[in-house]
């Protein structure tokens, strides 16, 4: 009979490293310094744990339970939550857990927590702003523009979009040509699809004004994003639709002039029109060797562990991440030597308040939840109008994995340790930034 697998304690007393307040881990003693692809950035190493000495565990025993915060939190980690509560609009009460309960690890955003209520006056009050917003700005539509956009659809949209304020960096005639010959002639792209060009001259410019004059994004730590090279950026997944992947990809490029390759779910690749629009904005399938290919092709390549879970979870669950299933993003990153770039956007759980994911509806149109907010579906095309919340992305210190072995991506213990690592590295950023925001929308 094969020994049992070393508990937790065991693996700690055998040499894990666990993280310090702050999240970040110091480098094991007498290991070689890597350096930093760029200074002034920094990359923390990950956990290890002791040598595995049966096969591969249950997930009972390799995935111990995790309260909704995160991980293992202090007093003073509770304290702070209970403040990050109360900036989510003073809605969340949280009761701490007694030490030795059955809330498992002290958290108190599990056991003894009361089920948050959504203050739908402030969110009726904004939803309000923006559709009188909406309509003074369509009564300021001259009759030509809407004759132009019968005539010709195309340049209309273009000029519509111009008006609106978008920058097509060229004559708008060039923006309209260029859009026609992707229509219908033949232009290069990669093996994955992905089209340079299209998404510089045409997707960049329409995100734009969405991400610096309608959400107001705020970057911090861009300083931890190679410059060349590969990471792997990791988020967490929120807002009902998949805005962040987008606003994430155009706040990397204009700030480091870098595309980011994100992996989508399989249900991007099976809709209509959004498979080709995908594939051309740099998007592929969420595989372990798509994934791996990028990454040894020194790309910036994004993943949203949480998938459907976080971005389908009700508004009362704002801000608690999801599990980060079984840890795949780290094996594709240890197999290809390539820093983990842990990533925490705030703002994306507000655009789109989801009351109830209507899982009768979701079934039977195939799709993981079917979105019911305070706008859609009741104002049909309107309700889909984003809320303008505050957004703030913050790019957190590299985890370096070129320091394990190539077999640590096949232990389940070391792949389990270095994503928990990134989790709560991730939630902590989160409460931290939440406690920071005065509010919500401003």
């Amino acid at each position: 009979m094969s020994a049992e697998p070393p508990t937790r304690s065991e693996a700690v007393e055998a040499g894990a490293r666990r993280p310090n307040r702050s999240g970040r881990t110091s480098r094991a003693a007498g290991a070689e310094p890597v350096e930093a692809q760029r200074e002034p950035s920094r990359k923390r190493t990950p956990r290890k744990t002791a040598p595995r000495t049966t096969a591969e565990p249950s997930p009972a025993t390799a995935e111990p339970a995790r309260d909704a915060g995160g991980g293992d939190l202090g007093a003073a980690d509770r304290a702070a939550d209970d403040r990050a509560a109360d900036d989510l609009g003073a809605d969340v009460r949280v009761a701490e857990t007694a030490p030795g309960s059955s809330g498992g690890s002290g958290s108190g955003w599990h056991t003894g927590q009361v089920p948050p209520t959504l203050d739908l006056g402030a969110v009726l009050t904004e939803i309000g702003e923006v559709l009188r917003k909406l309509v003074g700005s369509l009564g300021d539509v001259p009759i030509d523009r809407v004759r132009q956009f019968a005539a010709d659809p195309v340049k209309g949209l273009f000029t519509l979009a111009q008006t609106l304020g978008v920058d097509w960096q060229t004559s708008l005639d060039d923006a309209v040509g260029f859009a026609r010959s992707r229509m219908t002639g033949t232009y290069a792209v990669d093996e994955f699809g992905f089209d340079p060009e299209f998404t510089e001259q045409i997707f960049l410019p329409i995100m734009r004004p969405l991400v610096h004059k309608w959400f107001r994004v705020e970057v911090r730590g861009i300083e931890n994003l190679p410059l060349t090279g590969s990471a792997l950026l990791v988020s967490n997944h929120a807002g009902t639709l998949p805005l962040d992947g987008l606003v994430l990809h155009t706040v990397v490029y204009d700030e480091i002039v870098r595309h980011v390759r994100m992996l989508g779910a399989d249900l991007v690749f099976k809709t209509p029109y959004s498979h080709d629009f995908a594939r051309r904005i740099g998007t592929t399938l969420a595989c372990a060797e798509d994934a791996e290919r990028l990454l040894r092709s020194d790309q910036l390549v994004a993943v949203y562990p949480e998938g459907f879970k976080g971005l389908g979870k009700p508004f009362s669950d704002r801000y608690k991440l999801q599990r980060f299933g079984r840890g795949g993003f780290v094996s594709a990153a240890v197999r290809a030597q390539v820093p983990i770039v842990p990533v925490s956007v705030v703002g994306s759980e507000e655009i789109y308040p989801l009351l109830s994911g209507a899982p009768t509806i979701a079934r039977a149109m195939g799709v993981p939840y079917f979105p019911v907010t305070p706008l859609f579906p009741w104002f049909g095309v309107l309700g889909m109008i984003p809320l303008p919340s505050k957004w703030i992305i913050s790019f957190g210190e590299a985890i370096a994995t070129d320091e394990l072995s190539l077999g640590a991506a096949d232990d389940p213990m070391i792949v389990f340790n270095v994503t928990d690592q990134v989790r709560e590295t991730i939630q902590h950023s989160l409460y931290e930034l939440l406690m920071q925001r005065r509010s919500a929308f401003f």
